[in-house]
Formats: structure tokens, C-alpha cells, sequence
């Protein structure tokens, strides 16, 4: 049956989709939602074709190499949610089908053996034969089940369950029962979006016996740690025996001023936990909560082997020899540069094996051999695949225009991986790799060309200049589709958040450069101080310059681009951009002398004071800005850092601007697009405010987030068409 749905739009981005369903079926939990099968009646890629999109997340292969096991999430924006499903293929790509049609999503496939998967489903562990029959639930917790991770020998399982916390928030009164108010008696009361009253815990299921045991009985620590870890920092060893995890061992107001995270290696039988980070006995040195750990003792050179900075995701050799994980130095630096740490379990030592690879390990995967590793790194604006060893010799085994996301190794010492670029959304490949080269990629899924062989694609072209203080600087250019050379076109700076994240080829369902040029947009996308994949130094020099020269690179690129590109019409110029982003567009709106003609800021901070202390982590604030603003000692950095705080130059604002923010965005609150909306209407200028009360410092929902590219393109077409 087709159903053809009317998008009630504007005339910039209409569309009419024919929608085939894959099942009509009504339950409990509504319909069942599977892949969109869309007709479009033009070219142009639209917000519903976006969110009519599948999107590839966890993926398995058997432990024989033959098949691939993968999760695919759909959404229905009729029904205004998502529902994931699980896909089977074999390994060269062929024979790809559904194997879950229920109404409830199936998350995460894993094998036992070759012919049995196990996947989440309802918050419990279930499994099913190959073919998707003979289903079986494994686990009975009232649905509490998070994630999941067998142990090789498939006996148990490590279940990730939230255990009830009150150090912090106190347990509602037993005779108050409907109180909605909550006493707070220290930091990190709240984490990213929801308010600090379970944290997650592992437990250790045996799947004979039943019985199961809390890894961190009693104590107050997360595992997987908040808001975005979960099950890759747990890893079991070869020999089913050992789990290696990732924990923060602080509370309060010591996590909220602390990037520390350790790797420990629990025995399985004795339920005893060592931390390869730290020696024996360790204490971390005091320190002073409103100033930065950078110049403080737990940063010190003579401490830096006790690993004071993030350290997670640890990963077993095949031989069970060595523990890998991801590791930054510095304490206090969540942007600090990520390295490939190795633990010898013999030898009790580490080493770091990516030392001559200047920019961030993203993901990482072992190869049969227990020698050789594979990881994904980023460099000039593109996150390619790396190969280094036990001796830290690196070598770069791509260089595609395009991103790899995560890695897995194959039995048969091929890569499994997912890759995409800013004109495809992920899909899955197969690499093989000989020596210093891949000298085969196979692409195994083509989850969305149903849709981009209907859309026209606009092009991306990689462009350098030359900033004020006179060094070269990458930036993408993004062309319309049907591209005439000799048409002027409305043009986007867009601006990068992190501040420290990079303007890699990477796909968003938001910030989506395809969608903005297929709306007729040139986009200009700088990767400006700050970013990583252009050296060490370029990456921290925006740490406390959050206002200097990585401003004055936003405004080179532009500017090289009215100068040198005809197409680029320099009287209509917009500005946009999220979290940092969104600070760059309030702070441009006070200082961009008449070059844009109109601002889009989403989750942006306005005012730092007050970012200070309403952020969640304090850690950040207090690397980026150096001092609390109310140290009278404050360093020049922090001086200069509150004193260029956009909110204090709104009297020089003189141009349109719409600002979006979220109220259950802790990390920057709504308070500062609220603030930064009614300064602008105060001063009478023409603004917007998109207020979301269910979204986060990201917009999650299918109506919310068409409404966001409507609202997007909408104030755009208005100033800049």
C-alpha cells in the first residue's frame, strides 16, 4: 500500500514523498517502523528526506568471517520516534536482510558462535539463531539492562545496569513521595541532560547459574562513565578470566574539576581490581577548585606516569599479552591530544605508541598478530586509517576525502569499518590491508541509495588561505548542486564547536552541509585554530584565546572566499553555528563590521560568568578560561577571556539573528540563548528564539528536528534570498 504524504512547507524546501511501509501492523508500541521507501518529486535534498534516512550503528562479524551482523535505525516522523532494527549480510555484502521485525527496537548484535546472536531488546538480553528464528530471553531485570558484553567463552555476560545514588541528591522522604523538589549537597549534581539520582554500574552475569555480582559494589563511581560512555570501556580478556574497565574514582566537586579517568583490570574469581594507571599507594596532589590544573601539581612532569588525564576504551591483544586503551596526559583537558597507550601485562609497563602521529586517535583495533594495531586519526580534515605497532611505528594506509568512524578486525585479518563523507551518510566497508597500504575497500551496504540516487549532489572542494599571522589554513568549500560558476550565490560561514572538534568530511543529520548547499547555500567551513589534524600547536592555542586569533581565521576564510571565489556573493552573508559555534556567532555579531547579514547561534554561551558556573563541568571552564571570574588574581588569559565575553558588545549587534537552545542542555544552558535573544529584541533588533523544553545541547526527536531545518532555512531565505 503507498501513501503519498503531503510536507507542509516553504516553497524552498517542499517536498512530496511517496512513503511505502514495510509493515502497517498496530501494537502496543505503535507501528512497526522500518526503512522509508520514498519517492521524491524533485532533486532536492530535503529535511524529510534527511530524517527518511537509515542510519548504520553497531555491527558484528561471526567469529568465522562468513556473515555481518549490523543495526540500522529508522525513524517516523509521523510517529515522532525511532525504531532500530538488526541486519544480516554476508561478508563480501551479499544476501543483506532484516532479521528483527518486532515493534520494539533490537540494539547491539553480537555472536555466540557462528550461529547464534545476542542483541538488547526492552532491557534485556535476548538471542536468536542466525536466521532470525528461535528466540530465546536471556536475562530477567525488569528491563534494566543498558548494554552488554559476552565473555569469550560465552558462560558470562557483563550486564550494564543504573544502581540508585543519593551522595549527592538525597533520597526523596519516604513519607513525601510525590515531592518534586531535590536537595543537593554537592557538584555534578546533574550530567548533560538529566539530573545525577542512578549512575551505571557493570555486573557480572553467569549464564549457568544465574547468579550475578556488582563489579563496583558500593562504591560511588560510574562504569561506563558519564554522559556518553558505554560498553566499549569494559573488555574481557582472551581467557574469559579478566575484564578490563574504565572508571573515574571522584565525586562531587573533585569530578567536576577532573578529567582523570583510570583503566583497572578486575579478576574475574578473586573480584579484585588493580589500576594500570596509577603506582601503588598514589594520591593526587591537592589542588585550587577556581584555577586550571594545567599549571597546578597533579600536571606536574614528574607525574605524568601516573596518567592524570582521560584514559579509556581498553582493548585485549588477541594473545591476552596487552591491554590498549585511548589516553590524554593532562588532567583537566577533555580536548588534550588522544594517544594509543600500551599495558605489557608481563612487564607491568607502559608505552605510547602513536608518538609520532601529531593529532588524535579516534577508534583503534587490534590485529591477530598482538603486534600490529589499526586506528582511525584525523589530519587536515579528513580521519583516515593508520597502522602502528609495539615499537610505535606509524604509518598512514589512506587518504581517502572521506571519514572512518570505528574499526573491527576480521578473523582473516581484514578491517571492517564504517566510513562517510559530508555527501554520504555511514555505510559499511571492507578494507584489506597489505603491508603499508589497504590495497583493497570493498563497500559492503548502500543503507541510503534508494534516496541519494533520486537527490542531486553538490560538490566539496578543499581550499587553503593564508591567515593574519601568516600560516596556510584548510577550509572546505561546499557547492550547490547544478552549480553554475557564473551565478552568485548566498554564502554560510559556518562556525566549528568543541571548541576543539574537527571540520572533518563528517555527515550530520543537523548540521548537514549537503542539506545547506542543496538549499542553494555555498558553504565555507574553516578548520581555524583550535582544531586537531594541523599539529599540537594549532590545537591548543585557542585553549584562553577564545576571542583572538581563531576569530580572525573564521573572518580570513571568508573574506579569502568573497576575494577569490567570483560565485560567492559577499552581500549576502550568513554566519552559523552550535556550542562553540554558537559563542563564535555572538561574538562575531559584535565585531564582523558589516560582512554578514544575518546569525544563526544554537546552544551557543553569550556570557561566560555565567557559563562558569551553570556548566556541569567545571574542568572545562576552568582549562579554557584559566581562573573563576572572580579570582582577583585572575591570569591575563582569564582577564582578557571574560573581558571579550560577547554579551558585554550587544551594543554593537546590528544584524538578524536567530538563536536555538534547549532546556535539558546542562552543559550550556538555555539561560544563554534566552539571554542572548532578549538582549537582541531589547536592542530592537529582528531575532528568533527556537526554544526546545525535551532536547539537549542536541536535537533528537523527527519533528523537532524538521522543525529545526525549517526554522534554519526559513530566517536564512529571508536575509540572505
Amino acid at each position: 500500500m503507498k501513501i503519498t504524504t503531503k510536507i507542509l512547507c516553504t516553497t524552498a524546501i517542499m517536498a512530496t514523498l511517496t512513503v511505502m511501509p514495510s509493515c502497517t501492523e498496530k501494537t502496543e508500541e505503535g507501528p512497526f517502523i522500518g526503512r522509508n521507501e520514498i519517492t521524491l518529486q524533485s532533486d532536492t535534498f530535503t529535511p524529510e528526506a534527511l530524517w527518511a534516512m537509515g542510519r548504520i550503528g553497531s555491527y558484528a562479524a561471526s567469529p568465522d568471517g562468513q556473515k555481518i551482523a549490523y543495526q540500522v535505525t529508522y525513524y517516523s516522523v509521523e510517529e515522532n520516534r525511532s525504531h532500530a532494527v538488526i541486519c544480516l549480510m554476508n561478508a563480501d555484502g551479499s544476501d543483506q536482510k532484516m532479521l528483527t521485525t518486532s515493534s520494539k527496537s533490537e540494539n547491539d548484535p553480537a555472536w555466540l558462535g557462528n550461529d547464534r546472536i545476542a542483541y538488547l531488546t526492552g532491557g534485556e538480553v535476548w538471542t536468536m539463531d542466525a536466521d532470525g528464528k528461535n528466540r530465546k530471553q536471556l536475562t530477567r531485570t525488569d528491563g534494566s539492562v543498558d548494554g552488554f558484553l559476552f565473555s569469550p567463552d560465552g558462560k558470562k555476560i557483563i550486564l550494564i545496569k543504573s544502581v540508585p545514588y543519593h551522595d549527592i541528591i538525597q533520597e526523596r522522604p519516604a513519607d513525601l513521595p510525590k515531592s518534586t523538589g531535590r536537595v543537593i549537597t554537592d557538584l555534578m549534581y546533574r550530567h548533560w541532560d538529566h539530573y545525577v539520582e542512578s549512575i551505571p554500574h557493570p555486573f557480572v552475569f553467569d549464564t549457568e547459574s544465574g547468579e550475578e555480582f556488582d563489579i563496583l559494589e558500593g562504591q560511588p563511581y560510574e562504569c561506563p562513565m558519564e554522559p556518553f560512555g558505554g560498553i566499549e570501556q569494559l573488555a574481557w580478556s582472551p581467557d574469559s578470566k579478566q575484564i578490563a574497565y574504565t572508571c573515574r574514582t571522584k565525586t562531587g566537586l573533585e569530578y567536576s574539576i577532573s578529567t582523570d579517568s583510570d583503566i583497572f583490570l578486575y579478576d574475574v574469581e578473586s573480584r579484585k581490581a588493580c589500576n594500570l594507571c596509577k603506582a601503588d599507594g598514589y594520591k593526587a596532589p591537592a589542588y585550587e577548585a577556581t584555577k586550571t590544573l594545567k599549571t597546578q601539581a597533579v600536571n606536574a612532569p614528574e607525574n605524568m606516569e601516573n596518567n592524570p588525564g582521560y584514559d579509556q576504551t581498553p582493548k585485549f591483544s588477541p594473545d591476552g599479552n596487552y591491554v590498549a586503551w585511548i589516553s590524554m596526559a593532562r588532567d583537566g583537558y577533555e580536548s588534550d591530544r588522544q594517544r594509543l597507550c600500551i599495558y605489557d601485562l608481563k612487564q607491568n609497563k607502559k608505552s605510547y605508541v602513536t608518538e609520532l602521529f601529531d593529532s588524535h586517535v579516534d577508534d583503534f583495533c587490534w590485529a591477530p598478530d598482538s603486534y600490529t594495531l589499526y586506528y582511525i586519526g584525523v589530519w587536515h580534515a579528513t580521519e583516515n586509517l593508520y597502522r602502528t605497532n609495539l615499537q610505535g611505528e606509524v604509518a598512514c594506509l589512506t587518504d581517502y576525502v572521506a571519514d572512518f568512524g570505528s574499526l573491527q578486525m576480521m578473523p582473516d585479518g581484514r578491517i571492517l569499518a564504517e566510513r562517510h563523507d559530508m555527501m554520504h551518510p555511514a555505510d559499511l566497508y571492507l578494507c584489506t590491508v597489505d603491508g603499508n597500504e589497504v590495497t583493497d575497500i570493498r563497500q559492503l551496504t548502500e543503507e541510503n541509495k534508494h534516496i541519494l540516487d533520486q537527490l542531486a549532489s553538490p560538490a566539496c572542494e578543499a581550499r587553503w588561505c593564508k591567515t593574519t599571522d601568516g600560516l596556510d589554513m584548510l577550509y572546505w568549500v561546499i557547492l550547490p548542486p547544478h552549480f553554475d560558476k557564473n551565478k552568485k550565490y548566498p554564502t554560510l560561514l559556518f562556525c566549528e564547536g568543541g571548541p576543539q572538534s574537527p571540520v572533518s568530511q563528517f555527515w550530520s543529520y543537523r548540521w548537514n552541509f549537503r542539506i545547506m548547499a542543496s538549499q542553494g547555500y555555498v558553504v565555507i567551513a574553516p578548520n581555524r585554530r583550535g582544531l586537531p589534524g594541523f599539529g599540537h600547536e594549532w590545537l591548543e592555542e585557542i585553549s584562553g584565546d577564545w576571542t583572538g586569533q581563531c576569530m580572525r581565521d573564521y573572518l580570513s576564510a571568508i573574506d579569502d572566499a568573497c576575494a577569490n571565489l567570483p560565485y560567492v556573493d559577499r552581500d549576502h552573508l550568513g554566519a552559523v553555528g552550535a556550542s562553540f559555534g554558537g559563542f563564535s556567532v555572538y561574538y562575531l555579531a559584535g565585531h564582523h563590521e558589516g560582512r554578514f547579514k544575518c546569525f544563526i547561534s544554537h546552544d551557543g554561551a553569550f556570557n561566560l560568568e555565567a557559563m562558569y558556573t551553570e556548566t556541569e563541568e567545571n574542568w572545562f571552564s576552568n582549562w579554557e578560561y584559566d581562573d573563576a571570574y572572580w579570582n582577583k588574581d585572575r591570569t591575563a588569559n582569564a582577564d582578557r577571556t571574560y573581558k571579550n565575553s560577547p554579551h558585554l558588545f550587544v551594543d554593537k549587534w546590528d544584524t538578524p539573528i536567530l538563536c536555538i537552545h534547549g532546556e535539558k542542555d546542562y552543559r550550556i544552558n538555555a539561560t544563554q540563548g534566552m539571554s542572548a535573544f532578549n538582549a537582541a529584541r531589547i536592542r530592537g533588533i529582528e531575532a528568533e528564539l527556537l526554544l526546545y523544553p525535551d532536547e539537549n545541547h542536541w536535537v533528537l526527536k523527527p519533528q523537532n528536528g524538521i522543525l529545526w531545518q525549517r526554522t534554519f532555512f526559513n530566517w536564512l531565505d529571508r536575509w540572505l534570498k
